[in-house]
């Protein structure tokens, strides 16, 4: 058997184009439902009219993670080891052919244990929309490369094995983070890395295949989109934190490393242009520095050609994403002065393009 489980918290506009995307897949789900979380709106009402099945949280403080957990707390105890769950947001949409990829690839490889989407942002948001997508179309571009290895199972869209899925709650408190017999950690502000960490800590693959694609949204305010970031770095430095150093968790530190000595790096690079700019000796590159910044210009646009040529102009001038790219670092240094601080940190809630 194979079940959907859509989180929504207000998703009425959005929800719509989820459960369609659903109705066309092949295998399709042989359950949908739908966790109306905490809602104000008609949410519950939309899933109805679709044919889902409607679980609505009792209570539920934990966000996203509480809302699954509610519901799979009912689920799992019906569902065979052999079973499927695909868990999906409500304002995403899974591409035909998803599923018949994503259930081939867990019947051929026994040792994977999730199967995640590779994301797209949908159109519109102006500037801060289209340099997102060209985000998203190098992160595809770099999952492709790993031959589908993925660093996290998106919460847009991830299927997830019935036997993992309760051997996760059973670890946890024991082996893993979290309250023991939940398969979600309430604790953690991103949701799908703790997880992909619990899934590899316990010893199973996870993947993206090319052919999973997944359409979300973009953020459309460049302070949605600080609110977003900050949240994915906080809960990954935090997640960090609660795993420890191990052989799976390596890799993300390292990561993690490389990309705060890089925020030093552009720092001495800006403070450079500015001591040479003061004596006069900025100028333009020459020589073996022209290659080397026409070499970088060509890899910018090559790396979003799958996104046409508009998104290929973008990249080009250097500057625009170059902008975005500070955005980001400054983003990066506040989620870990938070992080060392133990600030608090609150979920935000974007105004979806649809909705504005």
């Amino acid at each position: 058997m194979l079940v959907a489980v859509v989180p929504a918290h207000d998703e009425e506009r959005t929800l719509p184009e989820s459960l369609r995307s659903l109705r066309v897949q092949s295998p399709a789900p042989d359950r949908v439902v739908v966790v109306a979380d905490n809602c104000t709106d008609g949410t519950a009402a939309v899933a109805a009219a679709f044919g889902a099945e409607v679980v609505t949280t009792a209570a539920n403080t934990g966000r996203k993670a509480g809302a699954l957990n509610q519901a799979l707390d009912v689920l799992l105890p019906s569902l065979a080891d052999d079973d499927q769950v695909l868990v999906m947001d409500a304002d995403s949409a899974i591409v035909p052919g998803f599923l018949a990829a994503a259930t081939a690839w867990l019947r051929d490889h026994p040792g994977t244990g999730a199967v995640g989407g590779v994301f797209t942002g949908r159109a519109g948001g102006g500037l801060v929309g289209a340099l997102q997508r060209n985000e998203y179309a190098r992160y595809a571009r770099e999952v492709d490369r790993r031959r589908g290895r993925a660093m996290v199972l998106t919460g847009t869209a991830t299927l997830f094995r019935v036997a993992v899925l309760r051997e996760i709650a059973a670890a946890r408190g024991r082996v893993l983070p979290g309250r023991p017999g939940s398969v979600y950690d309430t604790l953690a502000l991103t949701e799908d890395n703790e997880i992909t960490l619990a899934v590899k800590s316990l010893g199973h693959a996870a993947v993206s295949p090319r052919e999973c694609g997944v359409l979300t949204e973009i953020m459309s305010t460049w302070r949605d989109l600080w609110h977003q970031r900050l949240r994915w770095q906080r809960g990954a430095l935090e997640n960090l934190r609660a795993y420890g150093l191990t052989r799976v968790t390596l890799p993300y530190a390292a990561k993690q490393i490389a990309m705060y000595l890089g925020i030093v790096a552009v720092a001495l690079f800006l403070l450079a242009t500015v001591l040479f700019a003061a004596h006069g000796e900025l100028g333009p590159p020459r020589g073996f520095w022209l290659a080397v910044t026409g070499l970088f210009v060509v890899e910018r646009a090559w790396t979003v050609r799958t996104r046409g040529p508009r998104a290929m102009l973008l990249a080009a001038p250097i500057v625009v994403e170059f902008g975005y790219d500070l955005f980001q670092q400054a983003v990066f240094l506040r989620a870990a002065a938070d992080t060392l601080g133990r600030r608090a940190v609150h979920w935000h809630h974007a105004t979806s393009l649809r909705a504005a």
